[in-house]
C-alpha cells in the first residue's frame, strides 16, 4: 500500500495538459505533465494523512489553474468528516491553484464550475448555487436561492448561462442562470427527476435525461424494468418548449442506469450519446438531436463503464470489458456510428479515458503486480504513437518486485444453486501443503473485482490486502457474486438478491464449498471478509454457516435491511427485508468475529454494528475496531493500515490452527 493511488485525470481546455490526483499514503495532491515531455509533477504540496480529500479538478480556461475541492461533504446533521479528531474542525472547501503558485482559498463548498470565458467560479454551498472571483480579490456570493438541493452546475459554452440540478425530494427540475438578467428559469418542468444537462456547442438548447417519478421504489431490490425512461431537448431561454426526443422502450432496460464518468449524456455535433440497457448490457447509443431511433455504437456481450468525448466531438472514448470480461481496456468509436478500435492494447486493466485538446488519449493503467499509474497515448503523427507513464519515478522504491507478487487466476464457479459465478483466486508460493483460506466479498453491490490492481481506491487497497494474506499462506478467492456489474443486468438484477431475499448467500456457500473441495485447501480453516456490502455477506456466511465458515472480519457491513432502509417489519416486504438480514439468523451464529467500523459512517449507519454486537454478546467471540470520527471509505490511510493488520492477526489467531 506504499505506492500512490491516481485518480480523476481531467484534461485542460487548450494546451494538451493534463491534471489528476494523488494519494500516496494518505497525503493527497494534484499534478500535472505538459506536452512535449510529459513528466509528470506536483503542484499542491500537502503533507499530512490528515484525512482531506481532494476531488473535482476543474481547468481554467487558459489551463493556467485548476479549481479543486479539499475535504468532504457533510452529514446529515451537517458535520463535516474529521477522522483525525483536529480539535480544529474540518470544513470542505474550494481552492484555486495556479501551476506555479501557492493555492488560494475560494471558500466552503463544493461542485465547483468555472466559467469557461474565465473570471468566476460558481459551486456549491449547503445546496445553494454560490459565485465568486477566481482571483481571491473579492468575496463570495449567493448567486441563486433556490429550494430544493441544488447541484450538477454546468457553464454553457459562451459563458452566458448556468445550468444546473434542483432537486426536491419526489421530483427535481433543470434550472437555468442568466448571468446578464440575473434571472433564473426551469426547462419543461415535470413530476419527475431531470438530471444530467448537457449544452449544444452553440449555447442555444439544453438536453437532459427524465426519469419517471416511481413513489414505491425499493433500493437493493431487483429492478429489470419501470417506467420508461427518456432524453429531452430544450431551448436554454425558455422562451419554447422543450420536447421528447427519445425514449427508452417497455420491458427491461428501461429503468435508467448510469455510467461511472461523472457525464452520462453528452452532446456530439448533431447527435446525443448515452448509456442503455436495451440488449441486457451497458451499451452506448447515439440518437439525432431532433429525434430519432437510437443507433447501437457498442455491439456485444460486455458493458462500458468510463467515457469521454474527443474536443470536436465526433468520438466517444470508453473503457468496457469487451473480449475480456475479467479485465478494462479503452477503445474508441463514432458518434455517428462504426466499427469500434481499441486504443492502446495489451493485457494491464485500463481506465477513466480523457482526450486531450491535440489529441492524445490519457488514461489510468494496472495490472497484476504494478499498482495503477497515469499514462498518455500519443495522437498519430506525433513524434510517437507508444503508451508512455506520466510519472515514471512515483512509485517507491520499497514496492514489492513483481515476483514477491502473485498474479491472481481467473476462476469460474458454481454457487448452490447452480448460478455460474467468477472469481480470483490468489495462490500462495509454498506448494505441498493444505492452507488456511479466506474468501473476499467486495462492496457495493454493484462492483467487479479484475483481475488486477483496481480502478477504485477501496478496492485498490481490498487486492493489496489479498495479495498480503497470499504473501502470508493463505488461499485467498475474490468473488464476482450476484447483483454486482460486468456480466449483465441480469447477473446484476438478480432475482431476490439483497432485501428481497438475500439470494448472494447461494455464492457465499458456492465460495465456501468451491475453496473446501480444493486439495491445497484445509477444509476447517476458512473465513470470510469484505467491507460494506462485503461485510453484509461476511455476516450472512457466519450467521447461516459457521460450520463452514470458522471466522470472519466484517467491515461497516449491513446486518438489518429493515434498519437500512428504514422500513419496518410489518408488511410481507418488511419481513422478507428482515429475513433476507444477518440479524434474523443470529442465534445460529457461532463463529469468532471482527468488527470494524468508523462512527461517522454515512453510508452504512454505526448501529448496524452496534445491535449487532449487542445480540452476539456473551454467545459470540466478538473483537472491534472502532474509528471515531472516521467515514466509509476511511479517509486515513492510517486508518486501513490499522484495520488491516487488525485483520491479518485475527485470521492468524482464528485460522493458523485449527479450534
Amino acid at each position: 500500500m506504499s505506492a500512490p493511488f491516481p485518480s480523476a485525470p481531467v484534461v485542460s481546455p487548450s494546451g494538451g495538459k493534463v491534471a489528476w490526483i494523488y494519494n500516496a499514503r494518505g497525503v493527497r495532491n494534484i499534478w500535472v505533465a505538459e506536452p512535449p515531455e510529459y513528466r509528470g509533477h506536483g503542484v499542491t504540496a500537502y503533507t499530512a494523512d490528515d484525512g482531506q480529500e481532494i476531488s473535482e479538478l476543474r481547468w481554467t480556461p487558459d489551463g493556467r489553474e485548476i479549481a479543486y475541492v479539499r475535504g468532504e461533504s457533510a452529514n446529515g446533521a451537517g458535520e463535516y468528516p474529521n477522522p483525525a479528531s483536529d480539535p480544529k474542525g474540518a470544513e470542505q472547501q474550494v481552492w484555486v491553484v495556479a501551476l506555479d503558485a501557492a493555492p488560494r482559498l475560494i471558500g466552503e463548498g463544493n461542485q465547483p464550475s468555472v466559467n469557461p470565458k474565465g473570471g468566476r467560479v460558481a459551486f456549491v454551498r449547503k445546496g445553494q448555487v454560490w459565485s465568486a472571483p477566481l482571483d481571491g480579490k473579492g468575496t463570495a456570493e449567493q448567486l441563486i436561492h433556490a429550494r430544493g438541493q441544488n447541484g450538477g452546475l454546468d457553464w454553457s459554452p459562451d459563458g452566458a448561462r448556468l445550468a444546473f440540478v434542483s432537486r426536491r425530494g419526489n421530483h427535481g427540475f433543470i434550472g437555468v442562470y442568466d448571468a446578464a438578467a440575473k434571472t433564473v428559469h426551469y426547462l419543461d418542468a415535470s413530476v419527475d427527476h431531470d438530471d444530467f444537462p448537457v449544452w449544444s456547442p452553440d449555447s442555444r438548447r439544453v438536453a437532459f435525461v427524465r426519469m419517471p417519478t416511481v413513489d414505491d421504489r425499493r433500493y437493493f431490490v431487483a429492478m429489470r424494468s419501470g417506467p420508461p425512461w427518456s432524453i429531452r431537448v430544450a431551448d436554454s431561454s425558455g422562451e419554447i418548449a422543450g420536447k421528447e426526443v427519445w425514449k427508452a422502450s417497455e420491458g427491461d432496460g428501461s429503468v435508467f442506469r448510469g455510467l461511472g464518468s461523472e457525464r452520462n449524456l453528452f452532446w456530439a455535433g448533431d447527435r446525443l450519446v448515452f448509456p442503455w440497457e436495451r440488449d441486457g448490457w451497458t451499451h452506448l447509443y447515439s440518437v439525432p438531436v431532433a429525434g430519432g431511433d437510437a443507433m447501437l455504437l457498442t455491439p456485444g456481450a460486455f458493458e462500458v463503464e468510463h467515457v469521454a468525448m474527443t474536443p470536436e466531438g465526433r468520438e466517444m472514448v470508453y473503457s468496457s470489458n469487451q473480449d475480456d470480461i475479467d479485465r478494462r481496456h479503452i477503445w474508441r468509436v463514432a458518434a455517428a456510428g462504426g466499427m469500434p478500435v481499441e486504443v492502446a492494447g495489451g493485457t494491464e486493466l485500463q481506465w477513466s479515458p480523457a482526450v486531450t485538446s491535440d489529441g492524445a488519449i490519457v488514461f489510468l493503467y494496472a495490472d497484476t503486480a504494478r499498482p495503477a499509474r497515469p499514462a498518455i497515448k500519443l495522437a498519430s503523427g506525433t513524434s510517437s504513437g507508444d503508451v508512455r507513464d506520466l510519472a515514471l519515478d512515483a512509485i517507491p522504491a520499497d514496492f514489492p518486485k513483481a515476483e514477491a507478487l502473485v498474479a491472481p487466476q481467473q476462476v469460474i464457479f458454481p454457487a448452490a444453486d447452480g448460478l455460474t459465478l467468477h472469481g480470483q483466486l490468489f495462490l500462495p508460493k509454498t506448494a505441498g501443503q493444505r492452507h488456511p483460506a479466506v474468501v473476499f466479498f467486495h462492496g457495493g453491490s454493484q462492483r467487479q473485482m479484475l483481475l488486477g490492481w483496481h480502478y477504485m481506491y477501496y478496492y485498490n487497497n481490498s487486492y493489496a490486502f489479498n495479495q498480503y494474506l497470499a504473501s502470508r499462506g493463505y488461499v485467498v478467492l475474490s468473488v464476482n457474486y450476484r447483483s454486482g456489474i460486468g456480466y449483465g443486468m441480469k447477473f446484476r438484477e438478480a432475482p431476490n438478491y439483497g432485501a428481497g431475499g438475500g439470494s448472494e448467500f447461494n455464492d457465499v456457500m458456492g465460495a465456501g464449498l468451491f475453496l473446501k473441495n480444493r486439495p491445497d485447501v484445509d477444509p476447517a480453516r476458512i473465513g470470510l471478509w469484505g467491507g460494506s456490502y462485503g461485510g453484509y455477506l461476511t455476516a450472512m456466511g457466519l450467521a447461516r454457516a459457521s460450520d463452514l465458515f470458522a471466522a470472519g472480519v466484517d467491515m461497516h457491513g449491513v446486518h438489518d435491511w429493515t434498519e437500512e432502509l428504514g422500513i419496518g417489519r410489518d408488511d410481507a416486504d418488511g419481513r422478507l427485508a428482515f429475513n433476507s438480514s444477518p440479524m434474523a439468523s443470529v442465534k445460529d451464529w457461532r463463529s469468532p468475529v471482527l468488527l470494524i467500523h468508523g462512527d461517522d459512517d454515512r453510508n452504512v449507519n454505526f448501529r448496524q454494528t452496534v445491535e449487532l454486537v449487542e445480540a452476539l454478546r456473551g454467545r459470540v467471540h466478538v473483537e472491534q475496531l472502532i474509528f471515531p470520527d472516521e467515514i466509509h471509505d476511511f479517509l486515513m490511510h492510517a486508518h486501513w493500515l490499522e484495520a488491516y493488520r487488525a485483520a491479518e492477526r485475527f485470521f492468524d489467531a482464528q485460522l493458523r490452527e485449527v479450534k
